[in-house]
């Protein structure tokens, strides 16, 4: 049978391990942690890679620890970043704890002796005073140890504060607390935190003569080695305000051939060989997206829920589907949640007239929303850029009172990316 370890190695979620790590998880139930400061108001898909750990970790029978950081979220890791956190005030820090909990809460079901536990390093900072963190930790880590850390280093070019650079002694005391007052002797993180991990065990092995250990997970990237997670619109969020369940269904579903088999054993619970199984049936018929297809099922239904995948689906498949929308094939009720995420535009019935064009309705009706000129909207019209309930129409002076759904909707798609939701009110 394979150890934890193993296991994790075999997929690719083992980067750094400080030695007797397999050991020590292998012989004995562990407290293991992560650290999250709480910089936002929701976690992103970034922090996945570490959260499935800790899953691991669960299941195998270990404690699995956060530490929201509502002390080090007002400092800032300055861990290869290229310049300065803006400081958090200590309500926004707040705020974005009590969003996470709730993600942490949805992700981490109860699951009795090694149910999760989220703690708050503001806790045991808030007794700290200045003097006391210096004679008590500082005075065991030295400037040349410090300097000699990558991080550092690299921050050292551009220039970091002190506020920054003593970021790191304040996770090796939260690993040191941890040890002390919950049994923690392992920490884990991306393999950015490699630094601040390896901090933490020195300090703990000069403050009381113990060994702690850790170990980091790779960080993932894109398969042209850009950062993971990443759009035009920025980081894919957990929290559905910010990142819909359709934007977050279609992230994964638009993920490379090259990528997916490597975020599947990284990301979900498939086993290896049902994952192993799936790539070979998708090499068979790459253009159905098998792979991609249960990623994002997969991914969609952990982080939201199976109610949100299905709505996300059937979403994809009205707006790509190369077919006519034919309203008898589904309720509008269900037309409506599935396309809930699109923008919607409101029109008050007495301003549409059995003589309003699809100019009129696209320009002037909506308010300049879908296009700001008539210009603009003939042009892309006569051009086969306009389609209504995903039938093509190429003539601006079209009527198209008949093409209401339901009497009162109607689905615009300008270009190949563009969806706007019209109501009739």
């Amino acid at each position: 049978m394979k150890s934890l370890t193993d296991t994790l190695r075999s997929r690719n979620m083992l980067h750094d391990l400080i030695p007797g790590t397999p050991q020590l998880l292998q012989t004995t139930p562990t407290s293991a942690y992560i650290g999250i400061d709480p910089t936002a108001s929701s976690l992103h898909i970034g922090h996945l890679t570490t959260l499935m750990l800790l899953k691991h970790l669960q299941l195998a029978g270990h404690k699995p620890i956060i530490v929201l950081g509502g002390a080090t979220a007002m400092i800032g890791d300055p861990s290869f970043k290229s310049q300065e956190r803006k400081l958090l005030d200590k309500h926004t820090v707040e705020y974005n704890q009590h969003a996470i909990q709730k993600q942490i809460d949805h992700l981490f079901p109860q699951q009795g002796n090694n149910a999760i536990q989220v703690l708050n390093n503001h806790t045991w900072y808030a007794t700290h005073d200045f003097l006391s963190f210096l004679r008590d930790v500082g005075k065991h880590i030295t400037m040349n140890y410090m300097l000699a850390k990558e991080a550092i280093k690299n921050r050292l070019q551009t220039g970091i504060s002190y506020t920054e650079f003593t970021y790191p002694l304040l996770q090796a005391y939260d690993f040191y607390h941890l040890y002390q007052h919950h049994g923690v002797r392992l920490q884990i993180g991306g393999s950015d935190q490699w630094g601040n991990i390896t901090t933490g065990t020195e300090f703990i092995r000069k403050k009381i003569g113990k060994q702690a250990f850790g170990f980091t997970t790779p960080l993932v990237t894109k398969a042209d080695g850009t950062k993971f997670g990443k759009t035009e619109k920025g980081n894919i969020w957990l929290d559905a305000q910010l990142t819909t369940p359709y934007e977050f269904y279609q992230f994964w579903l638009n993920c490379s051939d090259q990528e997916t088999p490597n975020l599947m054993k990284k990301l979900t619970l498939l086993d290896l060989a049902t994952i192993q199984n799936l790539v070979e049936s998708h090499q068979q018929a790459p253009a159905k997206r098998l792979l991609q297809k249960q990623l994002a099922q997969t991914m969609t239904t952990m982080v939201h829920s199976h109610q949100s995948y299905l709505q996300a689906k059937l979403a994809s498949e009205i707006l790509f589907s190369p077919h006519a929308i034919d309203p008898n094939s589904l309720a509008a009720p269900d037309f409506l949640i599935a396309l809930q995420d699109l923008p919607k535009l409101r029109i008050p019935q007495n301003q549409i007239t059995e003589n309003t064009s699809l100019v009129d309705l696209l320009c002037t009706l909506t308010q300049g929303k879908i296009f700001t000129s008539k210009r603009a909207a003939r042009e892309m019209i006569q051009a086969g850029g306009v389609r209504i309930n995903k039938i093509q129409i190429k003539n601006p002076a079209t009527i198209p009172h008949h093409l209401w759904l339901w009497e009162k909707y109607m689905l615009i798609q300008k270009g190949k990316k563009n969806y706007f939701l019209i109501q009739a009110i």
